[in-house]
C-alpha cells in the first residue's frame, strides 16, 4: 500500500499546485437529493475469468451534509487479509478517464471491508485545469511533470483496485499492473460502477 497517507487531501493539494482546482458547479441543479445507495460489481477485468473474485460485491451508501459528502462502502467476496485502493473515476471501464485516489480499504480476514470518505461525492464532483502548470514528480518515470489544461470535467463513476498485481493473481485474476495507487504499482480493478450509464454514474445522484 503507498506510504503517501491521507490520499484524498494529497491529491486535492497535488492538483491545486499544479493548477488543476477540484471544485464544485450547479450542473444538474434541481431539487435537492441527500441520500442515495447503490452496489458496486465486478469489473471488466475481472469477469475476464471465472476465477477471479466470482462473489465479490460492494454496498456503497452516500450521505450529503451540504459543504460535504459521507461515502461509506462495504466490500464482500474479495481476498482476507488484503488491500484495495478506492478511486473516484470518469468512466467506469477502461481507459477510466479523470482518476482520483480516494484512500484505502483493507479486508478482514473474511475478505471484508469497510471504508468511509468524506468528500464531495455528488453533482457538483469534478475537476478543472484552466492552464498548464509543474507538477512535483515523486516517481520519476511515472508521474507526469506537467498538467494538460482541461474544462471542467464531472467523475460520476467508482472503481475499486487491488493494490498488488501479485494478490490479483492469487485472487485467479490478471497479473497487470497499473498505475492506480500511492506508488503507480497496483494491479487489476477489481470493483466498478460498470452497473450504471457512463455519463450517468451513481455520484450524480446527489444533488446538494
Amino acid at each position: 500500500m503507498s506510504k503517501i497517507r491521507g490520499a484524498a487531501a494529497a491529491g486535492v493539494a497535488a492538483m491545486a499546485t499544479a493548477g488543476v482546482v477540484v471544485g464544485s458547479t450547479g450542473v444538474l441543479a434541481s431539487t435537492p437529493v441527500h441520500y442515495t445507495r447503490f452496489s458496486m460489481v465486478r469489473s471488466t477485468a475481472a469477469t475476464a475469468s471465472a476465477r477471479c473474485l466470482p462473489r465479490a460485491t460492494a454496498a456503497v451508501s452516500i450521505r450529503s451534509t451540504g459543504p460535504t459528502e459521507t461515502m461509506r462502502v462495504i466490500a464482500s467476496g474479495l481476498p482476507a487479509s488484503k488491500e484495495f485502493d478506492l478511486f473516484v473515476i470518469q468512466v467506469p471501464n477502461a481507459p477510466f478517464g479523470l482518476s482520483w485516489y480516494q484512500g484505502d480499504l483493507e479486508t478482514d480476514s473474511h475478505g471484508r471491508a469497510d471504508g468511509t470518505f468524506v468528500g464531495r461525492f455528488s453533482t457538483e464532483t469534478f475537476a478543472v485545469a484552466p492552464n498548464v502548470a509543474p507538477a512535483p514528480v515523486l516517481h520519476a518515470g511515472k508521474d507526469a511533470a506537467s498538467n494538460p489544461a482541461f474544462k471542467p470535467l464531472h467523475t460520476f463513476h467508482l472503481g475499486l483496485w487491488f493494490n498488488s498485481p501479485r494478490d490479483a493473481v492469487a485472487a485467479g485474476c490478471s497479473g497487470a499492473t497499473t498505475p492506480f495507487n500511492g506508488d503507480h504499482t497496483a494491479g487489476i480493478q477489481a470493483l466498478s460502477t460498470r452497473n450504471f450509464p457512463a455519463a450517468r454514474g451513481p455520484l450524480s445522484a446527489i444533488r446538494p
